[in-house]
């Protein structure tokens, strides 16, 4: 006799449609999955403001837990605490750079203001291909808000880098 998935077994299964090498649990939006009364509540918060996603999450969620057999589920967006990179698990960290996608350090957290700064933000990075350590900013924006594109002076190979946030 096989025992029935949970449904949090099930929703942390789902993976994040602009990087599908990570879960939404290991990514760190996954926050929180429940049963009340029947239902499912699943939990979720953004990487960014405006996380154009998060509609794909979301909709990704309802359908792999109705199918399996969660007939009322509802996605609930938490904005507090605000999503950080920390949140990212080691796991994850590792299936960004085995698929060529420099892992985030760790976040510079502040009290109060955050301080608006229009210069590329310096990282200490490595290059996720051969890991030198000598690479070069090419743009602070990619294919995503999450994601800053740099050059490998060794390797000379383009590669993403999550931000650090």
């Amino acid at each position: 006799m096989t025992q029935a998935l949970t449904a949090y077994d099930v929703a942390r299964t789902v993976t994040d449609p602009e990087m599908p090498m990570l879960t939404l649990e290991d990514l760190g939006v996954l926050r929180e999955v429940t049963e009340e009364g029947g239902a499912v509540i699943v939990a979720i918060t953004p990487t960014y403001s405006g996380c154009p996603a998060m509609a794909t999450m979301r909709d990704d969620l309802v359908h792999r837990l109705r199918d399996a057999g969660y007939d009322d589920v509802r996605v609930r967006v938490e904005l507090e605490p605000a999503w950080s990179s920390d949140w990212i698990t080691e796991r994850g960290r590792a299936a960004l750079a085995e698929h060529g996608i420099s892992p985030p350090g760790p976040a510079d957290h502040r009290a109060g203001p955050v301080v608006l700064n229009l210069l590329p933000t310096r990282r200490a990075l490595h290059c996720p291909r051969c890991g030198a350590a000598e690479v070069e900013l090419t743009s602070e924006f990619g294919a995503t808000a999450c994601k800053a594109l740099y050059r490998c002076t060794a390797c000379l190979e383009p590669f993403e880098h999550v931000k650090e946030i």
